[in-house]
């Protein structure tokens, strides 16, 4: 008797696959790989479809150009705010000080909030002087009345910081010659600083300050006098345009717009350089205790020509320590 053919080898060789040669596998590589690939064109043609718009139409060009101003005289509108809120005091009810407020509420640091409020007022009065016209910010580019264009104004605080301390007819003066290198458009705040250097290099202004004065440093935006913000020291060096001011930790150099004088009298004066000696005595001792720091750090920001008893006590123990004696200069 026969037996039945096996099922086992038929379901084995139904279920068996074909084996692919390897020109046939590169071939099915490669077609896959172009798939992707056009996949891929297909993406990128659909993404840039979606950037480049068709033409907009004239409601969306006003609304486009209305939000581009907003966010171009976001400053200025700040700067205007601030300042109504400092001059009718409208934090009293919650804070003793503006600074405070703005600082709580804004988080803005003690400076900022007036560095916005002078580019305000440098805005509105470039607003009223400015004769500069740009075509780059009309209602409509078919519209040639000049009566629809606008000045060429500031888009932010930086670009007008450098104009705060000029007298308002050097202020459009300068932008005026700013907007002109800039090619017609809005400078950078590096072009109008560079205008208001030249300008200045031309006019001489005398420097008003003089050697042996005393004067706190204002850092404002200069980043080499960072956190000496209410030091003072004695100007050792008068140039054109910037002193050499010697403070209890070594000597910097800043420029007029960086210095506030005390204006102390002579003897007043005296007292001080004598002051801003002892000082630097105690700081170049090496390997000194952190507390002569603490004592340094304190007098180099109390700018008031004495010192307490107490204050005097604990200089005279201090310069004892380290045998630094000092003995009072005969008038």
């Amino acid at each position: 008797m026969t037996n039945p053919p096996s099922r086992r080898k038929a379901t084995t060789s139904a279920s068996a696959k074909p084996k692919l040669t390897k020109k046939t596998q590169q071939q099915s590589n490669q077609s896959l790989e172009t798939i992707e690939v056009k996949a891929v064109e297909v993406t990128a043609v659909e993404v840039i479809s979606a950037e480049v718009s068709p033409e907009l139409t004239q409601e969306e060009q006003r609304d486009r150009l209305h939000l581009e101003r907003k966010v171009e005289h976001a400053f200025y509108e700040a700067g205007c705010a601030l300042r109504e809120l400092r001059d009718r005091r409208l934090y009293r009810s919650t804070h003793k000080t503006f600074e405070e407020y703005c600082k709580d509420r804004f988080g803005f640091e003690r400076r900022h909030p007036y560095r916005l409020i002078e580019a305000a007022e440098v805005v509105e009065n470039l607003q009223k002087m400015c004769p500069n016209w740009t075509q780059n910010n009309h209602e409509s580019s078919t519209e040639k009345d000049q009566s629809n264009f606008v000045t060429v104004l500031p888009t932010n605080e930086g670009q007008v910081r450098p104009l705060t301390k000029l007298e308002p007819h050097q202020q459009q003066e300068v932008w005026q010659r700013a907007v002109e290198q800039a090619g017609g458009k809005v400078p950078t705040g590096k072009i109008v600083k560079d205008v208001v250097d030249r300008i200045r290099e031309r006019t001489k202004v005398p420097n008003p300050f003089r050697e042996g004065e005393i004067c706190i440093l204002v850092p404002k935006d200069n980043p080499d006098l960072r956190g000496k913000g209410g030091c003072w020291g004695v100007i050792s060096h008068v140039g054109d345009f910037s002193c050499t001011v010697q403070c209890w930790d070594g000597d910097y150099t800043a420029k007029i717009e960086h210095l506030k004088s005390l204006e102390l009298l002579d003897n007043d004066c005296k007292f001080m350089q004598q002051l801003c000696l002892r000082l630097r005595r105690l700081h170049q001792v090496a390997d000194h205790d952190e507390a002569v720091d603490w004592l340094l750090q304190g007098l180099g920001k109390q700018a008031k020509p004495y010192l307490s008893a107490l204050q005097a006590k604990l200089l005279l123990a201090v310069e004892r320590e380290y045998g630094l004696a000092w003995k009072q200069p005969k008038t």
